[in-house]
């Protein structure tokens, strides 16, 4: 008999299933795709031999986060190829600001505001492991690295409730960049913390891109686990859980929405209302665009970063996503662009390479983007369209399809507001059990919430053990284990 079911095959589910596996557990996982990963596929979509990352591109987390310190995706032969300069912003004016992995040349580089970016990055990058392991923390115990704690709730109030202390507008947009990555209005304590989150990470480990794809980083976990005897179905869409009455604990890698669906009458109706209350952010919508020559940035500075931040002013951005979130269509959103041959050459064959982009719309947005991200580009680099040889969009709504946790196209899985912070989906203990017996929920609508670190699966999976194996501590995640342990 197979001890767990893990439904859906997301970094979340995967890390859920390695942890559970590593445990020595008989791990089945269940995708409805025909490919596993969720946000980790990758796949040529204009040409066989140029690969495009289908959702994430740039994995900060997959560098940072404990689950992946431990299981240590280098070792597996993950190569995380890391740019020298991780993000670039260039401004309206012609100039461009940036951040280098090095603060003193980012410093620099910002002038007068030099020594103030310095002063609020390079505390936390001196301590990034401790800052990293508080906000991906499950938010239930007291940091064990008290000082940490204590100078990242400065930067976050300091920054989350009042106006940028820099003076001048390439550090100012700069910084805003980064919080708008939170997918909100700005400025808000949730993306103050990820700004302090993402921003102090550029410059210690860095925003690195899987050498050949994001899909790099699913394979490594999925060759784990059935090394460790888990088994995959794909093509199998579960639509009720009383196909899994034979499980003993199901890990569900699904949102409140889906999860609704599945569970149907079996949960009280307090906890289904609850989930109903649940909030949705605004969408993403995607450009893939395969083109045959580097992005012609106008600033020269622009070409060498690995993530550009298309956003204008720090006013502009701060107007653009209150609009956004208000649920209204702006002409020039706030939109992400990645050239990933930049940092990891590999990605170009025959003088072709791809472009990744999201732009941030309303939730449910119905556009097709192509034209709407094509357009933004060609402000910052003219002639873009020029060398465009294909492309293709996915509206916000077109991403739920895909992706049944993008509810309305929102990729973090629930608003990022300061409660949903705190308590995802529900205000409950263990955020990750529900009131069905052995049924748990391990997405990122759980905490520590969106991106890929794996840690609401490994959180959720430790929930399991401790609740069904009484197993306190962690099963060993490193390459060099070589015994299962065995569950009393």
């Amino acid at each position: 008999m197979t001890d767990a079911a893990v439904v859906g095959t997301g970094p979340n589910g995967l890390a859920a299933a390695v942890t559970l596996a590593r445990a020595g557990l008989k791990v089945s996982l269940f995708e409805k795709a025909t490919t596993i990963g969720g946000g980790l596929r990758t796949a040529p979509l204009f040409d066989r031999d140029v690969p495009h990352d289908i959702c994430s591109a740039v994995h900060p987390m997959a560098a940072a986060s404990p689950f992946f310190r431990r299981f240590d995706l280098e070792a597996r032969g993950v190569r995380l190829v890391q740019p020298d300069m991780p993000y670039a912003h260039p401004l309206p004016d012609g100039s461009a600001a940036a951040a280098w992995r090095s603060i003193s040349r980012t410093a620099e580089h910002l002038g007068t505001d030099g020594p103030r970016w310095t002063r609020l990055m390079a505390p936390l990058a001196a301590r990034s492991a401790s800052v990293v392991d508080l906000l991906l923390c499950q938010c239930r115990a007291v940091p064990q690295d008290l000082r940490a704690a204590l100078l990242l709730m400065s930067r976050v109030l300091a920054h989350g409730t009042t106006r940028t202390a820099f003076r001048d507008e390439p550090a100012r947009a700069l910084l805003t960049g980064v919080a708008a990555h939170a997918v909100g209005r700005l400025p808000s304590l949730p993306s103050a913390a990820v700004a302090m989150l993402l921003g102090h990470t550029a410059h210690s480990t860095g925003w690195p891109l899987p050498q050949g794809g994001s899909a790099r980083i699913a394979e490594a976990m999925a060759s784990d686990i059935t090394a460790h005897g888990g088994v995959f179905h794909t093509e199998r869409h579960i639509r009720d859980l009383a196909e899994l009455t034979e499980f003993p604990i199901v890990m569900l890698d699904v949102g409140p929405k889906e999860f609704l669906s599945i569970a149907g009458p079996r949960l009280p109706s307090r906890y289904a209302r609850a989930l109903r209350r649940y909030r949705y952010g605004p969408g993403a919508a995607k450009a893939d665009f395969l083109v045959s020559e580097p992005i012609p940035w106008s600033s020269p500075l622009v070409r060498q970063a690995g993530t550009v931040h298309l956003g204008g002013t720090h006013a502009e951005i701060v107007r653009t996503e209150a609009a956004t979130a208000a649920g209204e269509r702006v002409d020039a959103p706030f939109v992400l662009v990645v050239d990933p041959a930049v940092t990891d050459p590999s990605r170009t064959s025959g003088g072709k390479r791809p472009v990744w982009a999201y732009a941030h719309v309303p939730n449910g947005d119905t556009r097709d983007p192509v034209g709407l991200i094509r357009r933004r580009i060609e402000e910052y680099a003219p002639g873009f369209s020029d060398t465009v040889i294909a492309s293709r969009g996915l509206s916000a709504m077109q991403y739920e399809r895909y992706n049944p946790n993008y509810v309305g196209g929102d990729i973090a899985s629930g608003a990022m507001t300061l409660r949903q912070s705190l308590a995802r989906p529900t205000a409950r203990r263990d955020p990750y059990t529900t009131p069905l017996p052995g049924v748990f929920l391990c997405s990122s609508a759980t905490p520590p919430g969106p991106s890929v670190h794996g840690m609401c699966g490994y959180f959720a999976a430790r929930s399991a053990l401790r609740r069904h194996h009484g197993l306190r501590t962690s099963p060993d995640l490193s390459p060099q284990e070589k015994q299962e342990k065995e569950l009393t």
